[in-house]
């Protein structure tokens, strides 16, 4: 009885399927059905509608702006209605069948038209003769939405597939078709397959076959919460509250639901409903939901939200339902933006004024610190205000303002200010898009998780199945960091309300049965990194604790770490590397620092030495190459590994690769980049991202791998070297510039001197400090000549050249490696070839000199 007074049920139109649209100021309600005249109704008024009786016969669809509205007809007809003189203004397009959908852009300037025709034309409500066609769909369309942008247009097709248009450009583009979200129906079914996006514009939602409502991201087109209705049967309408916090759904069971959007929980179900709801929509600001059905009947539903839910309804702008939402965790690798200055905030606060449960509450506390002009307010006019500097002094009025550079004012204005800093990572793992993961990813194989809601699943693949096995598990425990090597895996996960954060280590193979450990960190302290190697787990927590254990579970090492917040970790051997964030820069960013340590024998080899990174650069990630030596790979797309690192206070970052010269972009048609996995056998292994991907997804990407190229001029790297774990992961473009095309040989030698007098360094340093097989002490003179051969070469360059060039080449022959005197004597007789006799006595002069200086060591020595 109580809600039969609720409704305002009035007879709109004859029986039959009848269709509403509010205005975006909600002071009228317009509706169309099968008779002639249009009703406009006045929100909150008793008083009879306004009849519109110049128009066509069974409207199908309705559309309002203030001003004025659009209406479709069965006869193909597309009228733009004028408000203000409630009479028609102009007929804007006419279509060879029945219009079945209408949608407005959020500005009113463009009109979308659905109909039983294979394309969808979008008129231009000012200039008529401004259409776009969409022709992709293969049937007939029965549905159309724009997003909150007006950019996207989403096209609900009757062969059960979504179209989704950009409009941003003068020719509309096709850039995603979704299929198996929506039921296949014809145009003129009462069920609904309307995409509805979120009033946040982040997301969209549409019915689908299993008569659910799911809710997928825009940015990633994955899918994402899911509204169970356990209607019995089709949806026939669906709408979002304005602020997003709630969801109205109904089906042909005629019943009415409310559904908490955060949640997902049913809050209210209407179930004395007369007929088939069609079409329903929100009051822009009251608590009225209005819905028409298939009997040619309008209801206005006032007090449609229970008072115990009328907090949500009253809220800002609410979040779209993501299972993780990137607003509220950070990704990967991103980096803390910063805070926004006395300006910014208050315009963001007195536009969103968050409440509990806000996107205040999502961007965290932090993000929407209250930031003023200033703490002191002159409110008796004494002026005590204008005697507070910028950095909060008073100046007693002797002193000037403070300039501060237009582009530092976010950073150094007044107000409330933080450093921003870098955020912790894993290497190796991958944001959340949808309910999916990458947890690691390596030579040795994947881990990757799927959050089942209450749980997650967990899979662990590798690359090689003959030596190790697949194996999958239920994960109770929420996993979110992993790392894999041949000897285990290695898992990590947060603290909760019924567990502390965890470490799980499970060995692959062992020679007594197979012992998997667990061990709990301190209440509190959450883990910011891990990582694996030969002989201990290493992580690092948010204590700036870096704990320290053996392979099987014994606590090895634990010390704070000088550099905090951390950021990430990375482990080879005995060796482990932290990441910080130190003091900070210029640009208000704070600076990374690192730390090399042997853990075994307690040595620190580098001690908060500085991650050399470009200006407005990030860490994108760390390790070890196979070889042992440390490497990072920037955003900006450099990998740049340390020299000299076993020695303290003389490691320096060297570059190995630009891969913004990778000669596969030289055309400037390609839109790629490269997720870094490892750095083995002298090459550095990817994964190619396509068009604006930031991180890998599946199905499991292929793995490349590209010779190093040190930066040198405009030389470009080669296209690749060959696709890793046996599989081509690459397609051949004809377009790729040849790897070195209008490269001088001259440049292409430099390049080449300059890596192998790397990988010598390198490799030479390692043999200093660990026992060196005689494979390895073999191998450092092959290295040697390599570069001494390349030295040949440009040596024979500037010889070709003529005599003026003789200094630059005798300039190439002090620095050979070779101590034997063999290279010399080679480096002769090339002068000789080429008839330089002058340069030809210096060598010899060089020579022997060297041999002098050879023999007086020995006698040092002995």
């Amino acid at each position: 009885m109580a809600l039969q007074q609720r409704l305002r049920g009035r007879q709109a139109h004859t029986p039959g399927p009848t269709f509403l649209s509010y205005t975006p100021n909600g002071r009228k309600l317009i509706t169309v059905g099968l008779d002639n005249p249009i009703r406009v109704f006045k929100s909150g008024s008793d008083e009879e509608p306004i009849n519109i009786d110049d128009c066509m016969d069974s409207n199908t669809a309705v559309a309002a702006a203030n001003a004025f509205f659009i209406a479709g007809s069965e006869d193909g007809t597309v009228c733009k209605y004028s408000l203000d003189t409630n009479s028609l203004e102009k007929v804007l397009v006419r279509c060879s069948l029945p219009v079945r959908d209408v949608a407005l852009s959020p500005d009113g300037n463009w009109v979308a038209v659905a109909s039983d025709e294979l394309v969808v034309k979008v008129v231009n409500t000012q200039d008529m003769s401004r259409v776009l066609i969409l022709r992709d769909q293969t049937r007939a369309v029965k549905h159309v939405s724009f997003d909150t942008s007006g950019t996207y247009l989403a096209v609900s097709c009757s062969d059960g597939q979504i179209y989704i248009y950009s409009l941003s450009s003068e020719e509309p583009e096709l850039i995603k078709r979704v299929d198996g979200m929506i039921k296949s129906l014809e145009t003129e079914s009462e069920a609904s397959s309307k995409v509805i996006w979120h009033p946040d514009g982040r997301a969209f939602a549409a019915p689908t076959p299993a008569r659910e409502v799911q809710v997928m991201s825009k940015s990633d087109w994955e899918r994402q919460r899911v509204f169970k209705t356990q209607h019995t049967g089709d949806i026939t309408a669906t709408a979002w509250s304005p602020n997003g916090g709630l969801l109205a759904t109904t089906s042909t069971d005629r019943k009415l639901c409310l559904w908490d959007t955060k949640t997902q929980k049913l809050i209210k179900t209407y179930d004395d409903i007369r007929a088939t709801i069609l079409a329903m929509a929100w009051h822009p600001t009251e608590n009225t939901l209005s819905y028409t059905n298939n009997d040619g009947e309008l209801y206005i539903h006032t007090d449609f939200v229970p008072t115990d839910y009328i907090s949500v309804l009253e809220k800002t702008l609410q979040p779209a339902p993501f299972i993780h939402d990137p607003l509220a965790e950070t990704s990967g690798n991103a980096t803390r933006q910063p805070v926004s200055g006395p300006k910014d905030g208050l315009v963001m606060r007195q536009a969103r004024q968050g409440t509990p449960d806000s996107l205040d509450d999502i961007l965290g506390s932090d993000a929407m610190s209250d930031v003023g002009d200033g703490f002191i307010e002159d409110d008796d006019g004494a002026g005590y205000a204008e005697e507070i500097n910028g950095y909060g002094k008073r100046t007693n009025g002797h002193l000037d303002a403070i300039a501060v550079p237009d582009g530092k004012r976010r950073a150094y204005g007044q107000g409330s200010w933080r450093p921003r800093i870098h955020e912790p990572f894993q290497p190796g793992s991958t944001p959340w898009r949808g309910n999916r993961r990458y947890l690691c990813l390596n030579l040795i194989g994947f881990v990757w998780t799927v959050d089942q809601e209450t749980h997650h699943t967990v899979t662990v693949e590798f690359y090689d199945r003959e030596f190790h096995r697949d194996f999958h598990f239920t994960d109770p425990f929420l996993y979110d960091k992993a790392c894999l090597n041949e000897n285990g895996t290695l898992f990590s996960s947060q603290p909760s309300e019924k567990n502390p954060a965890m470490i799980y280590y499970r060995p692959h193979e062992t020679w007594t049965t197979r012992t998997d450990w667990r061990t709990q960190l301190p209440d509190g302290e959450k883990v910011t990194a891990i990582a694996l190697s030969d002989s201990y787990v290493v992580v690092t927590t948010s204590a700036n604790y870096v704990r320290v254990f053996t392979l099987f579970g014994v606590p090895f090492r634990v010390y704070r770490q000088k550099s905090s917040p951390t950021v990430t970790c990375a482990a080879w051997r005995d060796y482990v590397l932290t990441i910080g964030n130190g003091p900070v820069g210029g640009d208000g960013t704070c600076r990374l620092l690192y730390t090399i340590e042997n853990v075994k024998r307690d040595e620190v080899c580098q001690s908060e030495d500085v991650v050399a990174l470009t200006e407005g650069a990030e860490l994108q990630s760390v390790f070890f190459s196979d070889n042992g030596d440390p490497h990072i790979y920037d955003s900006t797309g450099v990998l740049l590994t340390l020299l000299h690192w076993r020695v303290p206070s003389q490691a320096r970052w060297v570059p190995l690769l630009d891969t913004r010269l990778l000669s596969r972009l030289a055309s400037g048609r390609k839109q790629e980049s490269y997720w870094p996995v490892a750095v083995a056998a002298s090459k550095f292994h990817c994964i190619i991202l396509k068009g604006g991907d930031r991180h890998p997804y599946f199905p499991r990407p292929l793995l490349t791998d590209f010779d190093f190229q040190v930066p040198v001029s405009g030389l470009r790297a080669p296209k690749r070297a060959s696709a890793s774990t046996g599989a081509n992961a690459m397609d051949d473009d004809d377009d790729d510039a040849d790897a070195d095309a209008g490269v001088s040989e001259q440049t292409r030698l430099e390049e080449l001197y300059l890596r192998t007098s790397v990988q010598h360094t390198q490799f030479a340093s390692m043999l200093s400090f660990v026992r060196s097989s005689p494979s390895q002490r073999a191998l450092l003179p092959r290295l040697e000549l390599e570069v001494d051969k390349v030295l040949l070469q440009l040596l024979a360059i500037e010889c070709r050249e003529g005599e003026e060039r003789g200094m630059k080449a005798l300039e190439i022959v002090t620095l050979m490696l070779d101590r034997s005197g063999k290279m010399l004597e080679a480096a002769g007789k090339v002068a000789a070839r080429f008839g330089r006799d002058v340069l030809g006595e210096k060598i010899r002069e060089l020579a022997e000199r060297r041999l002098v200086g050879l023999e007086a060591e020995d006698e040092e020595m002995g």
